[in-house]
């Protein structure tokens, strides 16, 4: 990837409107951009900056205007979130869908939307088992769609969101592996440390020992790879 393309693909995912949605084909809007800077996406593929947003690429590009891509959906009013929550069972899927951290809630504890971050990707449907979740209409965008139900400021604060999310997740995904290595060479140690009687008790010491060692030196080439 070159500087200018880098450069480009900022600015078409400035032009965004970052509800993280996936509809555009791409799992980030951020991703999508990268892809229209790379010629390989069309800049007509993002329902919910319509039709506005298309002409808003099309101007960054130098090309024509065209119509929103059909395969990827139409330009429609801005849904929310909204979860039932008498029926609601605390399964937690709804909060590791939602690309910008909008659902309150904890583990066998019911959950809630919060409508102000809520960006109406609706990716939080499908995976809930009890379907408790419904999209309902925005108050405050009825009627209106594309960028007239969506201002710059929520996109920028939805893109904000986001980021944030994806670091944490990388965080706690670094954190659990870090816990899980300490975790194996305890294990390592306790093996190590077992008294082995009879050749077969050697022979399962040593292919328990082999067995944890491969895992930690696996782990710790993941760990200087990531870094």
């Amino acid at each position: 990837m070159n500087a200018v393309a880098s450069t480009l693909a900022e600015q078409i995912n400035n032009l965004l409107p970052q509800t993280q949605c996936t509809k555009c084909g791409y799992p980030a809007c951020r991703a999508y951009a990268q892809a229209i800077a790379d010629s390989t996406a069309s800049y007509n593929q993002c329902p919910p900056g319509g039709q506005e947003g298309i002409n808003k690429l099309a101007d960054l590009l130098g090309q024509a205007s065209i119509p929103l891509n059909p395969n990827n959906g139409v330009e429609k009013p801005r849904t929310l979130a909204f979860i039932d929550e008498a029926v609601c069972i605390g399964c937690t899927l709804c909060i590791q869908a939602c690309p910008v951290d909008a659902i309150m809630g904890a583990n066998k504890q019911m959950h809630t939307v919060i409508p102000e971050l809520c960006t109406g990707c609706d990716l939080c449907v499908a995976p809930c088992p009890v379907d408790c979740i419904a999209m309902i209409p925005s108050s405050d965008s009825l009627n209106k769609t594309g960028w007239q139900a969506w201002s710059q400021e929520q996109a920028d604060s939805a893109k904000l969101r986001y980021q944030q999310r994806e670091l944490r997740l990388i965080r706690e995904k670094q954190e659990n592996e870090k816990r899980l290595l300490a975790k194996a060479h305890e294990k390592l140690k306790l093996v190590s440390s077992e008294t082995a009687e009879t050749q077969s008790e050697l022979d399962e010491k040593e292919r328990k020992k082999k067995i944890i060692a491969n895992a930690i030196l696996r782990a710790t080439n993941k760990k200087e790879q990531q870094q």
